[in-house]
Order: C-alpha cells, then sequence, then structure tokens
C-alpha cells in the first residue's frame, strides 16, 4: 500500500491503533499493520505519533518484538467507546455512593471530570442508568483504601504479573509478600486481593488497606486453576471455615436452609444441617459487637436454641436480653 493513500486517514487510523493497543498487552508489527491496512513503515511512524502524545509505548526488537503500551509518568488521553464510557460513568457513581467503600471522593472527581467529556448522545443514556441505581448497604466505618494501589493490583491481576508488597497481618507485624495475583473482590465493606503464594503452595487473601507498596515485577506467571467456581465463592467458603478472636456455636431448632432465608445478611461463619429440624451456626469474628449482632440475630428466629459462647460475648447477650426485656411498672 503506498504511503500517501493512508495520510488522509491519520487521524481515525491512530485511534484505531491505540484501540488495539489498550485491548491487548503486546503486538507485534506485523499484526498491527494487518489489522489497521498499512505497511509495517507507517506502523512505526504512528507508533511514534502516539509517543509525541504522551503515550508510553514499549517496542522491543527480535523475532518476538512488537509494541507495548506500558504504565507511564502522564495521564494521557483515554480512548473509550460509548460503552465503555457508560460502564466507566456507571461504575463510579457505584462507587462514590458508597457501594464501594473507601473511594468516595476519588470516584466523585473522577465522574465529574468523565461526565464534563460524555458527548451529547450519551448523556440521557447515563441519566437513565444511573437514575435506575440504589445502594441496598453502606460501610461507613470501611477502611478507606488507596485508589492507585487498587490500580496496581487490578493490573497485576489483568496482565498475570508476580506482585510484590508489604503486608500487615491482623497482629500488626509485617512482612513482605511475592504473590501471583487472581482477582480484587469487595466483602462486608473491605476490599481483598485473592492471590497464590508460591512461597506456601497455597491460595491466600489480602486485606487491601494492609497491602503497602504494590511493586509489579514485569515477571508473568501462568494461570492457575482456582479451587472454587469463581473468586467470590472462594472468599466466601474461606471465611466460613476461618476462626477469628470470637466464636460462638449456636444451636438452632431449625432446618439450615430456614435459617439462611430468614437471616438478613450471611454469616460471618457458616451453617451445618443436623437434620430436618436442627441446624449449627457457627459465627466467628474479630468483633465482639459483631458476634453479638449476629447472636441476637439468630435469636430472633423464634426458634428454640442453645448458646455455646466464651463469657464476654455471653455478657453482652445477657445484658441485652436484659435491656429488651419488660421493664418494672
Amino acid at each position: 500500500m503506498h504511503e500517501d493513500s493512508t495520510r488522509g486517514n491519520m487521524p481515525g487510523r491512530l485511534l484505531r491503533l491505540l484501540s488495539l493497543l489498550q485491548s491487548r498487552r503486546e503486538w507485534s508489527g506485523s499484526e498491527l499493520a494487518e489489522r489497521l491496512g498499512v505497511t509495517d513503515r507507517t506502523v512505526r511512524r504512528d507508533i511514534d505519533r502516539l509517543r509525541a502524545l504522551d503515550y508510553p509505548v514499549r517496542g522491543t526488537t527480535g523475532t518476538a518484538g512488537g509494541y507495548q503500551l506500558t504504565l507511564g509518568r502522564n495521564l494521557p488521553p483515554l480512548l473509550l467507546d460509548d460503552d465503555e464510557a457508560i460502564a466507566t460513568a456507571v461504575g463510579l457513581v457505584t462507587a462514590a455512593d458508597g457501594r464501594v467503600p473507601g473511594i468516595e471522593e476519588s470516584s466523585m472527581r473522577a465522574l465529574a471530570k468523565l461526565e464534563h467529556m460524555l458527548p451529547t448522545r450519551l448523556r440521557p443514556r447515563l441519566s437513565a442508568l444511573t437514575g435506575a441505581t440504589a445502594a441496598v448497604e453502606r460501610h461507613p466505618a470501611a477502611p478507606r483504601v488507596d485508589p492507585t494501589v487498587l490500580a496496581v493490583l487490578a493490573s497485576c491481576c489483568r496482565d498475570r504479573e508476580v506482585l510484590a508488597f508489604d503486608y500487615r497481618g491482623r497482629s500488626g507485624e509485617a512482612g513482605a509478600r511475592r504473590v501471583e495475583p487472581h482477582s480484587l473482590v469487595t466483602v462486608r465493606g473491605h476490599w481483598y486481593l485473592l492471590a497464590h503464594d508460591p512461597d506456601r503452595s497455597d491460595w491466600r487473601t489480602f486485606r487491601v488497606d494492609r497491602i503497602e507498596t504494590p511493586t509489579p515485577t514485569r515477571r508473568s506467571f501462568p494461570p492457575r486453576e482456582l479451587p472454587a467456581p469463581d473468586a467470590a465463592t472462594y472468599l466466601t467458603r474461606s471465611f466460613a471455615s476461618a476462626s477469628y478472636r470470637y466464636t460462638v456455636w449456636v444451636t438452632v431448632r431449625l432446618p439450615a436452609e430456614e435459617v439462611r432465608t430468614r437471616l438478613l445478611a450471611p454469616v460471618p461463619g457458616d451453617i451445618d444441617d443436623r437434620g430436618p429440624e436442627e441446624c449449627l451456626v457457627r459465627i466467628s469474628a474479630d468483633s465482639a459487637d459483631l458476634v453479638t449482632q449476629y447472636v441476637a440475630a439468630t435469636a430472633a428466629l423464634d426458634a428454640e436454641i442453645t448458646i455455646d459462647a466464651p463469657a464476654e460475648i455471653s455478657h453482652r447477650v445477657r445484658h441485652a436480653g436484659r435491656r429488651l426485656g419488660p421493664r418494672d411498672p
């Protein structure tokens, strides 16, 4: 193809080239040329034009060489199609109103900038979508997370890149970790990173607000099969089997499925079926208030129960019962 025949299409071609670079981690020059219908020489010139616009495109030489859109020091214009722009705006609305805890203020600022740049044709769609959403549960006490940390973690999950960071456990003691990140999940107001830890030869979950100085290592890893249908299921099962500072066992004279249905929120623990008319509810958490609240919720099911609890929890439950009982005239 002659070079002159492509000059009139350069602005649109640059957008197509940028879209291709954003859609995959790396492209060879010949692949890009074939997709764009131009010569390899035109691809090289267009790459130089993107670099002049502050897009950090890295090129490698050799038989396995190609082009990659890397992390840059500055934020160049972001290319989004209509559906991607609407999805991004709705996601920011969700975060700004508290449904994604810890990043409300940053999300509101980003939403204001995005709405200002949206084409007129997209504004009715955004208004309809955001007007039809509502927050079911907010977490005002959830710890704040650094959006920059979330972005680094999400990028490493997407690119299957080994991640190094310092981590503070529940005891407050910090230690260095090096993991293969899989997914980010938000549960009960907290962000969690699900990753495989090669040093421990097992899967681990990390509270994002306890992760410090996350650093991509530029080393990729092959995908591993998660021992669960999806990340959310894995975390739910992990939390159900974990034991924390306070653990209570409540025997309830109701079927397990009925208890699961009637409780307003999932138990921080698990519910074991003990036959057609009885189940065992295990409630475990680091917060005595949280455990007491779930014991009270279980007791409110109006069924015969037996409680096996530490002294502190038993005292709290009895005190709550006295406060709820009839007062002397």
